[in-house]
C-alpha cells in the first residue's frame, strides 16, 4: 500500500522530533553541565573517589566524568571506577571495570555485579567521596537480593510485577525492599564515606527516590506498604514464600540518609521541551505524565486530537511511562502496543495523523525496536502484510504487528535513558 505524500512527510517529522528529543538529554553533555556547577573532590586531602556508573546511559556518564576530572589535572584522584550497564551500550573504558548484565529481568551477572559494587564501596573511608551516576535501568542491573531470597526468587518477582500492570513507583518500592542496594542501601554500605550522585531521570515527576530504585535516596515507603501493593493487586499469593517472608519480616531504612547530596541532571520534561522547539508547525505539549495502562493512554491521545480545530497542522506531544497488561504470548513493549492501540482506533482520529511512541532508550520491551510509528493505513498494511491485527494485538505481539505494516521505529541503542515520548501530527 503506498502511503500519500503528505503522511511520508508528517512521519519524517515525527521522526525528527523523536530524534531531537534523545539528543536533548544526551547523557554526557548533562553530567558536564552539573559538573560545573556541583564539582567533586575527596572528603580529604589523603582521600580518593571511588565511582558507580550505574544505568542504561552508565557509559556516558563515567566518560563524561572521567573528561570533567582529567580537565582539572585530578584524574589520580579516582582509586576506583565500576561501570554497570546494559549490554546493548557496552563498550570498553580505560580506567574503568565495565561490566553487562542484563534488563529487564535481574540476573547472575547483575548479581555479581553487585558483590563488586560492594565490595568498593567499602573500600571508602570518611576522607574518601563516593561519586554515583545514575541512570535508568539500575534496579534490574544491579540486583542484590537480600539475605534468604534468592536470585531465582528476585528474577520471578520481577516477572510477575512487569507481567500485570503495575506503575514504575509501586514496581520499586517492592524492588526497594528486597534489595541490599536499592532505597538508600548504597549510601549505607558506603558508610563513612560521603555520597554525591548525579541523576539522570526516567521516572515521570522525577522522583528520585523511584530512579534505579534509589540506590542514594531513602525508601519511597515501608515493607508493610509493599505487602500492602501485592495483596490488593492480587499478587501475594504468587510470590515466593521466601519473599512473602522478608517483606512481613524486614527492617525499614532510616529516613534520613547523611552526607548524601543527590543531583538531577536530565528528565521527560526536557526532552518534550526540546521536540516542542524543534516542531516546524504548532505544537502543544498535551501531557507529561502519561503513565497507567497503554488502553487508557491510548484513549486520552485520541481524546485530546478531537479538541484539535481541523484547521491547522498541529503537533501534540505527551511524555510518560505506560504499562502493558499481559495477557498473550507475543512480543512487544508498552511503546509498540500504544502504537498498535492508536492504529486500531484510526476511524477516531483525522485521516492524515501519524503517532509515535518511543522509548528514549532505544529499545522497547524485550525486542530491538524503539517503539512504533503509524498512520491511517498501518492496520490495513498489517492485514496486507498477511496478519491479523487483532488476534496479534490480543496476544500483545505488537512487534510483529507493526513489523509486517513496515511501522518498527528502530535506533540502536541511545546511550540515554528519561522513559517515554509520543507524537501525535494532525493536519488537514
Amino acid at each position: 500500500m503506498k502511503i500519500a505524500p503528505k503522511t511520508v512527510k508528517a512521519r519524517a517529522m515525527a521522526q525528527m522530533l523523536f530524534t531531537s528529543a534523545i539528543e536533548a538529554v544526551d547523557p554526557k553533555l548533562a553530567l558536564q553541565r552539573a559538573l560545573k556547577a556541583h564539582p567533586v573532590a575527596p572528603g580529604g586531602a589523603d582521600g580518593h573517589l571511588f565511582v558507580l556508573a550505574l544505568g542504561k546511559a552508565a557509559i556516558s556518564m563515567a566518560t563524561a566524568f572521567q573528561d570533567a576530572v582529567g580537565q582539572n589535572g585530578a584524574m589520580g584522584q579516582i582509586a576506583q571506577m565500576i561501570v554497570v550497564t546494559n549490554p546493548e551500550n557496552i563498550r570498553p573504558i580505560v580506567g574503568a571495570e565495565v561490566l553487562a548484565t542484563s534488563h529487564p529481568l535481574p540476573s547472575q551477572a547483575g548479581a555479581d555485579a553487585a558483590n563488586q559494587v560492594e565490595a568498593m564501596l567499602q573500600k571508602a573511608g570518611a576522607q574518601d567521596t563516593v561519586v554515583a551516576l545514575i541512570s535508568g535501568g539500575g534496579s534490574a542491573l544491579l540486583a542484590a537480593p537480600k539475605a534468604g531470597i534468592s536470585l531465582e526468587d528476585k528474577i520471578a518477582v520481577n516477572a510477575l510485577l512487569l507481567a500485570n500492570g503495575l506503575d514504575i513507583r509501586q514496581m520499586n518500592l517492592i524492588r526497594q525492599s528486597l534489595s541490599r542496594l536499592k532505597g538508600g542501601g548504597m549510601v549505607l554500605a558506603a558508610a563513612p564515606a560521603p555520597v554525591v550522585a548525579f541523576i539522570l531521570s526516567d521516572v515521570i515527576g522525577d522522583d528520585l527516590a523511584v530512579i534505579a530504585s534509589g540506590p542514594t535516596v531513602a525508601p519511597i515507603g515501608t515493607p508493610q506498604e509493599a505487602c500492602a501493593i501485592l495483596k490488593k493487586g492480587g499478587l501475594w499469593e504468587a510470590l515466593p514464600a521466601s519473599v512473602q517472608t522478608v517483606l512481613t519480616s524486614t527492617h525499614q531504612v532510616p529516613k534520613t540518609l547523611q552526607a548524601t547530596q543527590n543531583i538531577l541532571i536530565a528528565s521527560n520534561t526536557l526532552a518534550l521541551a526540546a521536540m516542542a522547539q524543534a516542531a516546524p508547525i504548532s505544537t502543544q505539549i498535551v501531557n507529561a505524565a502519561l503513565i497507567g495502562d497503554v488502553e487508557a493512554a491510548a484513549s486520552q491521545i485520541i481524546a485530546a486530537a478531537q479538541d484539535w480545530d481541523q484547521k491547522t497542522p498541529t503537533v501534540l506531544l505527551f511524555g510518560g511511562e505506560t504499562t502493558v497488561t499481559l495477557r498473550g504470548t507475543g512480543l512487544g513493549g508498552r511503546n509498540q502496543e500504544l502504537a498498535l492501540l492508536i492504529a486500531q482506533k484510526a476511524n477516531l482520529l483525522p485521516p492524515n495523523f501519524v503517532f509515535l511512541s518511543g522509548g528514549t532508550d532505544g529499545r522497547d520491551g524485550p525486542t530491538d525496536a524503539a517503539g512504533g510509528m503509524v498512520d491511517a493505513q498501518s492496520w490495513q498494511r498489517i492485514i496486507q502484510g498477511g496478519g491479523d491485527p487483532s488476534a496479534l494485538l490480543a496476544n500483545n505481539d505488537s512487534n510483529r504487528a507493526l513489523a509486517l505494516a513496515g511501522d518498527l521505529v528502530i535506533t540502536g541503542a541511545t546511550g540515554t535513558n528519561v522513559a517515554d515520548v509520543q507524537v501525535l501530527i494532525l493536519q488537514p
